[in-house]
């Protein structure tokens, strides 16, 4: 499986994933950093307690001030912008999200965010460590249940250590 041939493949027939990320802060701007010219992927949102810090990261890292100018998550997806949001609720039953990325580093915050995504069928990647670490397997088997995919980052500590 080569994951950037079939990213490739999904950028030719134009349809890209379509991700929300939750949290702005030193791990989600990593990822932030790369999402833009990883073919494929689409960042339809960004859900943020501070969207301005959002939107700084995003500048920080690259990304254009008019890509950052969506009024909804439909409208990011229509015209290949990024919306910027408080509300991480509101991205999770976003019909236009398929990937929820949670970043935020809060355990309560993760675990609200993952059985969200398991209410909303849209698949988790966490990269909350302290939410994986206090409930993981529980969320995992959540997950499993609801048909959708919870994965850990690569490249984060548990992630790593497996």
């Amino acid at each position: 499986m080569n994951l950037h041939r079939m990213l490739a493949e999904r950028a030719a027939e134009g349809r890209p994933l379509r991700v929300g990320l939750i949290g702005a802060g030193k791990f989600g701007a990593m990822y932030l950093s790369q999402a833009r010219r990883t073919p494929g992927i689409h960042l339809v949102g960004v859900a943020d307690l501070e969207p301005a810090r959002a939107r700084a990261a995003l500048r920080r890292v690259g990304w254009p001030s008019e890509q950052l100018r969506a009024r909804s998550f439909a409208e990011a997806l229509r015209k290949g912008s990024t919306y910027l949001t408080d509300d991480a609720d509101a991205l999770i039953s976003a019909a236009q999200v398929d990937i929820v990325i949670d970043a935020t580093g809060s355990p309560s915050a993760g675990i609200h965010h993952v059985l969200g995504c398991c209410r909303e069928g849209k698949h988790v990647i966490m990269v909350n460590v302290e939410a994986d670490a206090l409930a993981g397997p529980l969320l995992a088997e959540r997950a499993r249940r609801a048909g959708i995919v919870y994965s850990l980052a690569y490249g984060d500590q548990p992630a790593m250590i497996c």
